[in-house]
């Protein structure tokens, strides 16, 4: 895949564009957003997304618009299970409902860039080692044993990381509020408020996520573009998901389960490649073990888009039927006390 330099910028510099747009909008007029609102939003990314894709497909190929559907579902799936930690986040510091969307736009942004960086790094790194993709489908299928067996925390409350410690530590920040404003003066002193706290909160707790999603995404593409494009696409969607599916995040409750499928299919499918394109001496000489499969994106695509769906559909099922039982239990007792 050969994307000229022109290309980088344009497809960088549109991005930039609409999230800059966006950051503007919302730091002009502060509010809560109304469903129909964050749906037309997330309505108009996703169909960006799949513009996109289509337009790489044009450009260079089916091949590379698979990978990139399948980066962007996969990452949108990861992204998903950050909105948990993100209302966490909001409810610990007690955001004000209508300064939770600046804090959101403010920490994504943030995102992206230290993404940005992890991907670039991570560029570098497979080029010059490609024995990296062992670690990489290791580190995943680590991550998808622990999902599976430990699930969501049950901790519903937010733990500051030591790089927010050490902020609140190091400088002086009021408890009062003032909108969107990062610092105040107070009594001769510039104090940070807690917006700011917030954004770095959002931001840090993504850059760990990356953490599995970086590897994952590298599992399905081997191009940075693609890498890049897929991350910003599922990120710039995400706030208005956040105030979209808030209170149905509870209900996808086989989340946890799908995610560590996910993460275990491409943990494999890493491993087999990197057996198929071995060069490590001590594994068959250092040569290439051609009986291995090299799973082809099609398959990659279709398996995440079924993996998705069954734990989407499972998911709620199971919340309907819970809900379903939890009335008849209610009910039940209710009159069990009613006066003969």
């Amino acid at each position: 895949m050969n994307v000229p330099a022109w290309g980088w910028f344009l497809t960088i510099g549109l991005m930039a564009v609409f999230l800059l747009v966006d950051v503007l909008v919302i730091s002009r007029r502060p509010h809560v957003p109304s469903m129909a609102e964050a749906g037309r939003y997330l309505a108009f990314y996703v169909t960006a997304a799949v513009l996109f894709g289509l337009f790489v497909w044009f450009e260079w190929g089916g091949q590379y618009a698979g990978e990139f559907y399948a980066g962007w579902l996969t990452e949108y799936s990861l992204s998903v299970d950050n909105l948990f930690v993100f209302l966490l986040i909001m409810a610990s510091f007690k955001v004000p409902q209508k300064l939770q969307q600046s804090a959101l736009m403010v920490g994504i942004v943030i995102a992206i860039v230290l993404r940005g960086i992890f991907i670039a790094l991570g560029a570098v790194v497979i080029n010059a080692y490609s024995w990296v993709f062992y670690l990489f489908g290791a580190f995943l299928v680590y991550t998808a044993v622990k999902l599976a067996t430990e699930g969501e925390s049950d901790d519903d409350e937010y733990h500051e990381n030591r790089l927010l410690l050490w902020i609140e530590k190091r400088f002086p920040a009021t408890k009062e509020w003032n909108g969107t404003r990062l610092t105040v003066i107070e009594g001769g002193k510039r104090l940070i408020t807690p917006m700011l706290i917030v954004i770095i909160a959002l931001g840090t707790t993504d850059l760990l996520f990356a953490l599995d999603s970086i590897p994952a995404i590298y599992g399905l593409t081997h191009e940075p573009f693609l890498v890049l494009t897929a991350n910003i696409f599922a990120l710039m969607g995400l706030r208005q998901l956040y105030f979209l599916i808030g209170g149905l995040l509870k209900k996808l409750v086989y989340l946890s389960i799908g995610l560590a499928v996910l993460l275990a299919f491409i943990g494999v499918k890493l491993v087999m490649h990197a057996l198929h394109e071995n060069n490590l001496p001590f594994v068959n000489g250092g040569q290439p073990i051609e009986g291995v499969p090299d799973i082809p994106i099609s398959v990659s695509l279709g398996a995440i888009v079924v993996i998705l769906g069954i734990t989407t559909i499972a998911s709620l099922l199971k919340s309907r039927r819970d809900a379903r039982l939890e009335r008849t239990v209610v009910g039940s007792s209710q009159g069990g006390h009613e006066s003969p």
